[in-house]
């Protein structure tokens, strides 16, 4: 039985991102089954597949799988290969990963996702450079301690994954870091799973204003990858 994930707007959802590349970048088959969000409206039309009314959502037959993290869990459990082979390695990547998702609250929250958009920062405030200052430290330190490319080692897993959506705002935010973390922020742009979903949420049609808005908050928007050059 192929599994079915829900997920929204690829330009926007950072968390439908992460196990959307897990799946890609492993080439698990998987269907894709997308509701874009609607301002408002947006929580009601999740409900209908998500108990927490949130995406994304993995259903694996009658079973639903909620939250980024929970999700390469269970896909694990059927396809090891989604976190590193060796044990320091594999735990290490668990350690980063559920820092991800419990953490770096300023960067995700002043630096919302879009794949589109350029913007220029501007100076940090205190708790975004605190946050860059531990990604920096987090990525070179994986790279180091396991030797890349990938953060945990030579192949692409659940961490990688759950890093491309910060990656994107490295990106998209202009933010500097120093040597093996910059050069893991590129190369996992570059990643063809990744790449995949940045152009397909630059392709889309559909504009959240709401979205928009908490992009930009008054800063210098310097490229829109929707509009022709």
């Amino acid at each position: 039985m192929t599994y079915r994930l829900f997920i929204a707007n690829k330009n926007y959802s950072s968390w439908s991102m992460r196990p959307w590349v897990l799946l890609h970048a492993l080439e698990i088959p998987f269907e894709e089954v997308m509701t874009p969000f609607e301002g408002d409206g947006k929580q009601a039309a999740f409900a209908e597949f998500s108990p927490t009314a949130k995406v994304p959502c993995l259903h694996d037959g009658d079973s639903a799988v909620w939250e980024s993290l929970a999700i390469m869990e269970y896909i694990a459990e059927s396809h090891p290969a989604a976190w590193p082979q060796a044990r320091e390695a594999r735990a290490w990547a668990r350690c980063a990963s559920a820092e991800m998702h419990a953490g770096l609250f300023a960067l995700r929250d002043e630096c919302s996702m879009s794949c589109a958009l350029r913007i220029e920062l501007g100076e940090p405030s205190a708790a975004l450079a605190r946050d860059i200052a531990r990604l920096d430290t987090l990525w070179q330190e994986g790279i180091a301690r396991f030797g890349g490319p990938w953060l945990a080692g030579a192949r692409f897993t659940a961490v990688d994954a759950m890093f491309a959506p910060i990656a994107v705002r490295v990106h998209g935010y202009c933010i500097c870091l120093e040597g093996a973390a910059r050069d893991y922020a590129e190369r996992l742009l570059a990643h063809p799973a990744v790449a995949s979903w940045i152009e397909q949420g630059i392709a889309e049609p559909w504009v959240d204003e709401p979205h928009e808005a908490d992009c930009i908050r008054g800063r210098r928007v310097l490229a829109d990858r929707r509009q022709p050059a």
